[in-house]
């Protein structure tokens, strides 16, 4: 019996194991002050990324600092989705605690006031039925990632989803 026993608890904790080693890629915190708020990531209206005409910029992700005492400078951090498209902050960008910003595509003047920076590229970053985002310290230590799916997290349809609220 005590071998039936062993290879339960054996077969039970490897069990354990094979579920950690597939729990998505969001349950892990990181140690940062700047977070993942939310992802619009299906613009309203028909997909365009022309540069002209487009709707890019209404593609969006919104980062934010929740520290309650730190000012975090976003040059050099880098945001990128699962295929490995990516954004590098390249200028100096200062969130207050409790502040936030918004990494739109397309082009227009970023503003620390307006809490707005443009990738500078018409073309979309964020899948419209799933996708991960990728969030890096200038060092390139990992901030933050969350994996999305249309059918999973978007229960309103809106094309946006929100994190860490």
């Amino acid at each position: 019996m005590r071998i039936r026993t062993a290879l339960a608890v054996t077969a039970a904790a490897a069990g354990t194991l094979a579920a950690i080693a597939t729990a998505p890629a969001q349950a892990t915190e990181y140690s940062s002050a700047l977070k993942i708020k939310g992802v619009q990531y299906d613009a309203p209206g028909r997909d365009s990324n022309s540069c002209s005409s487009g709707n890019t910029r209404n593609e969006y992700l919104t980062i934010k600092n929740y520290s309650s005492s730190t000012t975090v400078n976003l040059k050099g951090y880098v945001v990128k989705d699962a295929t490995g498209n990516k954004f590098t902050f390249p200028a100096n960008h200062y969130l207050e605690p409790g502040d936030y910003i918004k990494l739109r595509g397309g082009h227009g003047t970023d503003s620390d006031a307006g809490n707005v920076v443009y990738r500078k590229n018409c073309n979309f970053i964020w899948n419209n039925d799933k996708d991960t985002i990728y969030l890096y310290k200038s060092s390139g230590a990992r901030a933050d990632v969350h994996s999305y799916s249309k059918s999973a997290n978007d229960r309103d349809g809106n094309g946006y989803i929100s994190y860490h609220g």
